[in-house]
């Protein structure tokens, strides 16, 4: 019998370490989220939007998307503040969402801001936009995985207005990938590629347009590098 309540005693002991070392991992992730999941932090879960800044309406969906709905008389690109801006700067990163829109829908993720208040002259943009039509010969700097003023795609890989794609942009050092639905579309020093007449600055803010069209985005993650 005590030979019994011993070994009940031992496994009680057992337990509660294994307990508390749970708990001491779900605390610790909960401190430090860039730990969780490989590395990323997530930005927009479905559910939370107090990773970004914007005063553009952008709505959470039940499906757990964030969907732009223009108020009246949002148009053009150049309501800056109403895009959706990434907290804190990033020098190397890589960063993934999906996004999807309509026919003739336009976006784009900017990187290595270095002025908010002007994010197309102190920064570079990755071009979202509905490319359906084009063909991969014709894939310039402004169409669908473009560097805006920079460098066209090497491939059209878009999926159809409607239907959800994945982006994952790669900045390290001076240099660019873009992965677009698993095809590998830009892959260049962007230093040495960039206009003349624009600086690349070591590290920026991260934003993803409010164009003033409907647009989709979900499960943003980003990771510094």
């Amino acid at each position: 019998m005590e030979k019994f309540l011993l070994i009940l005693r031992n496994m009680k002991k057992s337990l509660l370490v294994c307990l508390l070392t749970v708990l001491l991992a779900k605390t610790i992730l909960a401190q430090d989220p860039e730990k969780n999941s490989e590395g990323f932090r997530t930005i927009f879960d479905g559910v939370d939007l107090s990773m970004v800044d914007t005063e553009g309406n952008w709505v959470i969906q039940e499906d757990g998307s964030l969907f732009l709905k223009p108020r009246e008389g949002e148009k053009g690109w150049k309501r800056y503040h109403h895009y959706v801006w990434l907290k804190g700067s990033y020098s190397d990163f890589e960063c993934e969402f999906e996004y999807k829109h309509e026919k003739g829908g336009n976006s784009g993720f900017y990187f290595r801001v270095s002025d908010r208040a002007d994010p197309v002259n102190s920064g570079f943009e990755v071009q979202i936009k509905d490319s359906e039509d084009l063909g991969d010969d014709e894939m310039g700097p402004h169409d669908l995985g473009g560097v805006i003023k920079t460098k066209g795609a090497t491939a059209n890989s878009g999926k159809p207005a409607g239907q959800w794609n994945k982006m994952k942009v790669t900045m390290k050092g001076n240099h660019l990938t873009v992965v677009l639905n698993g095809v590998t579309i830009q892959d260049f020093d962007l230093a040495e590629a960039k206009p003349e007449d624009k600086a690349l600055a070591a590290e920026g803010f991260i934003t993803i347009q409010d164009h003033g069209i409907p647009f989709w985005v979900r499960n943003i993650r980003v990771k510094r590098l």
